[in-house]
Order: structure tokens, then C-alpha cells, then sequence
């Protein structure tokens, strides 16, 4: 299983799509856990309300969401199981595309930017992390 989830091509082609998207959510998620960058922090956010009313406790969902980003970035970043990292993001990028669709597409609060990151965040639990990556590092070592 360990093998199938770090598994990745010989390849140059995910890795600016992947280093640019541990930079965004990087940021991101450092905004929302950590307050960086003119942020809320943790204890700001997580007393934001869920997008939906099924999310309770809500600050447990916020949470979730913060760390989804920080985490998933800094592993899109190593590409170091560069899959798991992109399904923590593409999970936050959906219930933002579906809490977002009453708005519609464009603007500030349309949906436009997030499909564009969960389209790339797919792009990279589907190829992997590349050649210059600590999967392909792994990956490579086992092979016989």
C-alpha cells in the first residue's frame, strides 16, 4: 500500500504544479494556524462558522481545514506522500467549491479560483510528485 501511495514518474512535469501549490496553501494554512501574513490564527478561525450546517462542532471541521492546508502543503512541498497531501487539499477544495456555488462563478466569492487548485491538487494525486521528490527518492531505492 506504502508503495502504491508514494509510486511516481520519472518525471519533471509535477513538479513546478506541485511547488506552486505548497507555496499557496503554505501560506494559507499558515494564515489560519498560525496567524502569518495578517492572518487569523487558529483560535480566530476555528471560531468561524462551518459551511454547512452538518458540520458540528464547527471549530473541529475549521480546525481541520486550517491544518488540511498547512500540512498538505508542507508535504506537496517535500513531496513526501505527495497523494496524501493532495487529498487533504482537494477535501478542503471541494467543501469550498460547494459552499461557495450559491455565489456562483466568478468574483470574490464565486468558485472559479478553488476549481482551479482542486483540478491541480487532482493533477497530483493521480501522477504523483515527480522526479524531485522525497517519493521518488523512496521509490526508486526499493525498486529491483
Amino acid at each position: 500500500m506504502f508503495r502504491k501511495i508514494i509510486s511516481t514518474p520519472a518525471s519533471w512535469v509535477p513538479v513546478p504544479l506541485r511547488l506552486a501549490l505548497a507555496v499557496v496553501f503554505i501560506a494559507h494554512g499558515a494564515q489560519k494556524v498560525l496567524g502569518s501574513f495578517s492572518g487569523p490564527g487558529l483560535a480566530k478561525f476555528s471560531s468561524l462558522p462551518a459551511p454547512f450546517p452538518f458540520m458540528r462542532p464547527a471549530w473541529l471541521w475549521m480546525g481541520a481545514a486550517a491544518f488540511a492546508e498547512l500540512l498538505g502543503g508542507a508535504l506537496l512541498l517535500l513531496g513526501f506522500l505527495t497523494r496524501v497531501g493532495a487529498f487533504l487539499i482537494l477535501c478542503v477544495m471541494a467543501t469550498v467549491i460547494a459552499s461557495a456555488w450559491p455565489e456562483g462563478f466568478f468574483g470574490p466569492k464565486g468558485f472559479e479560483y478553488p476549481v482551479a487548485l482542486l483540478a491541480m491538487t487532482l493533477a497530483l494525486l493521480i501522477s504523483g510528485g515527480g522526479i524531485a521528490s522525497v517519493d521518488h527518492s523512496l521509490s526508486s531505492g526499493r525498486r529491483r
